[in-house]
């Protein structure tokens, strides 16, 4: 089998046509849906720890819920669903250009909460107990002991699994070629059609996806190594 593979196309230009764009978008998702994914995941993380069932209940519904369904599909739900009043209230008609981009980025925000949660709750009870009744015996409220002892703690253990679950999360980006946002890997798609070299393209879209996630790897890796010596 003879693909005649051709890799001369690929210039400076082209990347600035077609590439540059997906992947300043793909970094943009990445990074919004980490902030928005661990704020929201911490605070459905606290509310399993709670004990109060009426807390405890729908945070667990919330997680279980979509950690059972295959991330493809909640973002067609997402897209679809979502109204279009709402995104005609968006100011600068950004609702009417941008509108597969933004489902995007609520729903990487929403569904990556539910798998920081866990890991998040996984922190908090890597925490020994006895620092938490230390807090309470110095006349500290249970938020004060949260922001104070245990989430800074719980934030430096959980952190190499964070940016982990974040290269994952980045990886995951390229499924939202499913509502035609224009990421990373749609450039590379884009720009096989356009000089009708599909396999080159998809072939430098892995390795750039490649290089990307495995330098992200290592930094991790070096990262968790320095947590362990200041252990």
């Amino acid at each position: 089998m003879n693909l005649n593979l051709d890799f001369g196309f690929f210039n400076w230009a082209l990347v600035q046509s077609f590439i540059l764009k997906g992947l300043i978008f793909s970094f943009q998702l990445t990074i919004v849906a980490m902030i928005g994914g661990i704020a929201l995941g911490t605070v459905l993380a606290l509310m399993r720890l709670s004990g109060k069932p009426w807390l405890v209940n729908p945070a667990a519904a919330y997680v279980n819920t979509l950690r059972s369904i295959p991330l493809v599909m909640v973002i067609l739900w997402f897209f679809l669903l979502i109204p279009s009043s709402f995104y005609q209230a968006l100011p600068y008609g950004l609702g009417s250009k941008y509108r597969s981009e933004i489902a995007a980025l609520i729903t990487f925000t929403v569904f990556e909460a539910a798998y920081y949660s866990e890991i998040m709750r996984a922190g908090i009870q890597s925490v020994a107990k006895g620092q938490v009744y230390a807090g309470y015996a110095v006349g500290m409220t249970y938020a004060q002991c949260m922001k104070l002892i245990v989430l800074p703690q719980a934030f430096r253990n959980m952190l190499p699994v964070l940016l982990t679950q974040t290269i994952i999360l980045f990886q995951d980006t390229s499924l939202v070629y499913a509502i035609g946002a224009y990421d990373l890997l749609k450039g590379f798609e884009v720009a096989g059609k356009n000089f009708n070299r599909p396999v080159e393209t998809y072939l430098v879209a892995a390795v750039v996806y490649f290089i990307i996630c495995f330098s992200l790897s290592m930094l991790v890796r070096q990262l968790q190594k320095k947590i362990a010596i200041i252990r």
